[in-house]
């Protein structure tokens, strides 16, 4: 029988609006085209690819081959068992007419089922598909109200609610509008383009007609992605025309792309005078209020220029220049007067301020985690293996390390709490130590951030995170579901990364522990350490498997309960690259089966070695002598922490374990025979137990 051929039409709808906030932009087109190919697949609708295009006024999806129609279903129910459906002369029972009345036929109608189980009444029909177009306008609405918008707004004295008012609507099948009303607006064929290049309606015959048209005639580039990459490569022109090399940071760039449909860059400058402010106030403020790209020459010092986006190819673009240059002037002025103000009083004369501010109710001021967060640091340097004045530094840099907040600048950027920390720690005659490691607390501020790079950071930044989570886990108010108000998985996976990646061969439980000793909150010091512990090690779970490590690699490790992040970190690696080894699965499957042994073994005295007098069988001469060779090696290597090595080596046991098992029964009569069998199993489970437990790895 031949396949069903289905007809397959692109799809285009665009969701015309006011602007869009810019942040969000790219959210809700990938959240509009994920939404819409999940609706359009629940309703058994085919189709091949999905083209996301956004723009600041509009939300578009193609759909590419969808089928025009659902397929036909064939339906089959099942009614009354014969023996009840018919009466002994053979007449339908009140079951069978009551069965084929749900059914709307006649009883002659229906079919009769017979299998090994029993037989029955069954009815079967073909239902045939609904057609694409009156499917669509529930597919669109559905996407729609699933896109994740925080707060809804209404506008004119509709009932429909968006992130912003809709203006226009566009949904084609083929060359063929799609009748619908979405969020108050009818759908039809007409977009429209640039707000002022091309306010005129552009209609469409076909989806293919849309990119096109927008872009040829209407003065838009529809395409997300397109757009980027065209600003990337306008930044970089328009800064070599001024002998420099533009800092394009990348949320800044979706920000920015997110701004306009029509981008054309402009270079323009401002006075040098503001070149004596250290370079991230200037980036700070070019960047976070301004949205500008700030350029550097060869050796990466700031220039007095900067690019600009413009959203309109303007007839003057000079006029465009001197507009931005006249709106960064001011600001930058801004910013040195905050500057000024703020070097005029040292941090450490600032500390006394922190004694003001509240950090959290039950947990004090800033000046008491400040306190806290010194005393830890302290701490964390001994257990790194500092010398006194590095120890003293770090309790130094933690007393200061807050201080920036009560400053002019930090108050104006947030972001540059810590930097300016660090600026003017410098400034006020502070160890270079010191300053660098205030600028490090935050660091990393975000998944794929750099850790700190200096010993005394890295103890402030760990030692920060860990009073933070025990802290707030002290008083109950530990991540429940998606509600995470204080960032706590943030801050145990930066601890976490810096002490796995910085190579720091710390015992968090032990540093927890003394966190918690450090609050006076009035919480069980104990149970809160393992409290946040445990969900430290899930933390840990989410970072070794979304770096590809097989959960069950990580389960493995984890049930050998290891303390240290970083050893931790040595044994998944390490058990990972055995993983892929063609042994490991025989020997993942022995482990598991010697442990079973060893259980049911229970109580039975098993000696601490097994005794070579006593080997009978050629398979369990041949394993002792094989562990002979290889025990004492793998011992040095995991005395080394070699994990890697050790584990390689013991992969050569393999073949010498399967045939033991093949011909050598453990469980042997003789209780001495017994014991000493066990001893052997027992040994070189214990070899591979000193890194994990492999048998998970047949979990």
């Amino acid at each position: 029988m031949s396949a069903e051929i289905v007809e397959s039409r692109d799809f285009l709808v665009e969701i015309g609006t006011e602007e869009l906030p810019p942040k969000a932009l790219p959210t809700l087109s990938a959240a509009f085209g994920r939404e819409l190919s999940a609706a359009l697949t629940a309703r058994n609708l085919t189709h091949g690819a999905v083209e996301l295009l956004a723009t600041p006024r509009r939300l578009a999806v193609i759909v590419r081959g969808l089928a025009t129609a659902q397929p036909d279903r064939e339906i089959e129910r099942r009614g009354p068992a014969l023996a009840v459906a018919f009466d002994a002369d053979g007449g339908p029972t009140k079951a069978a007419l009551g069965f084929a009345r749900s059914c709307r036929v006649e009883v002659d109608h229906l079919e009769r089922l017979e299998n090994d189980q029993g037989a029955w009444l069954v009815f079967r029909s073909t239902e045939v598909g609904e057609p694409t177009t009156s499917l669509l306008p529930s597919v669109v609405g559905e996407a729609l109200a699933k896109l994740p918008i925080p707060r809804r707004m209404r506008w004119a004295d509709l009932d429909a609610e968006f992130v912003r008012p809709v203006h226009w609507v566009v949904m084609l099948l083929g060359g063929e509008v799609v009748p619908a009303e979405i969020l108050g607006v009818g759908a039809g064929r007409t977009t429209r383009g640039h707000r002022f290049h091309h306010p005129d309606p552009l209609p469409l015959e076909t989806p293919d007609d849309y990119v096109t048209k927008l872009h040829g005639q209407g003065w838009v580039v529809p395409d997300f992605a397109a757009r980027r990459e065209l600003i990337r490569t306008q930044i970089g022109e328009a800064a070599a025309t001024v002998g420099g090399h533009a800092l394009v940071d990348d949320g800044l760039l979706d920000e920015v792309t997110a701004l306009v449909e029509w981008p054309v860059a402009v270079v323009a400058g401002f006075d040098h005078e503001y070149l004596e402010l250290p370079a991230a106030v200037v980036r700070a403020t070019m960047e976070g209020h301004q949205r500008y790209f700030p350029l550097v020459d060869d050796a990466g010092a700031l220039l007095p220029h900067f690019v600009t986006i413009s959203n309109i190819q303007s007839r003057n673009p000079a006029a465009v220049r001197d507009g931005n240059e006249r709106v960064i002037r001011p600001r930058l002025a801004d910013a040195a007067f905050f500057f000024r103000t703020d070097v005029a009083t040292s941090l450490g004369e600032l500390q006394t301020g922190l004694e003001n501010v509240v950090y959290q109710d039950r947990l004090g001021s800033l000046a008491d985690k400040s306190r806290r967060v010194a005393r830890l640091a302290g701490h964390v340097a001994i257990a790194m293996g500092l010398d006194p004045e590095a120890v003293r530094q770090a309790r130094r840099a933690a007393s200061l390390g807050r201080c920036d907040l009560l400053t002019r600048m930090v108050g104006e950027f947030p972001e540059l709490q810590g930097t300016m920390g660090a600026e003017y720690a410098r400034r006020a005659g502070e160890p270079e130590q010191v300053a660098a490691a205030i600028g490090e607390l935050y660091h990393p501020r975000f998944a794929g951030d750099a850790i700190p790079d200096t010993a005394l950071g890295q103890a402030l930044a760990i030692a920060d995170r860990l009073d933070t989570l025990v802290g707030i886990f002290g008083i109950g108010q530990a991540p429940t579901g998606d509600r995470d108000p204080f960032a706590l998985r943030r801050a145990a996976l930066g601890a976490l990364r810096i002490m796995i990646e910085g190579a720091l061969d710390l015992d968090l439980p032990k540093l927890l522990r003394a966190a918690a000793e450090g609050h006076d909150a009035g919480f069980d010091a104990e149970g809160t350490a393992r409290d946040v512990g445990a969900f430290m090690v899930e933390r840990l779970r989410g970072y070794f498997v979304d770096a590809g490590i097989p959960v069950q690699v990580f389960l493995a490790v984890q049930a050998r309960e290891p303390s240290r992040p970083y050893d931790f970190a040595q044994r998944v690696h390490a058990v990972d690259e055995f993983h892929r080894l063609p042994e490991a699965a025989s020997l993942a499957a022995a482990n598991k089966r010697i442990q079973n042994i060893l259980r049911q073994a229970g109580d039975a005295a098993i000696p601490d070695a097994p005794d070579e007098s006593m080997y009978a069988e050629d398979a369990e001469w041949n394993l002792a002598a094989k562990l002979v060779g290889l025990g004492p090696r793998a011992r040095d290597l995991l005395r080394a922490r070699d994990y890697k090595g050790a584990m390689g080596l013991l992969a050569g046991l393999r073949d010498a374990v399967d045939a033991f098992f093949d011909s050598v029964k453990v469980m042997d009569d003789d209780p001495a025979v017994r014991a000493n069998r066990l001893a052997l199993l027992a040994t070189i489970s214990g070899l591979f137990m000193e890194t994990a437990d492999i048998s998970k790895l047949q979990d």
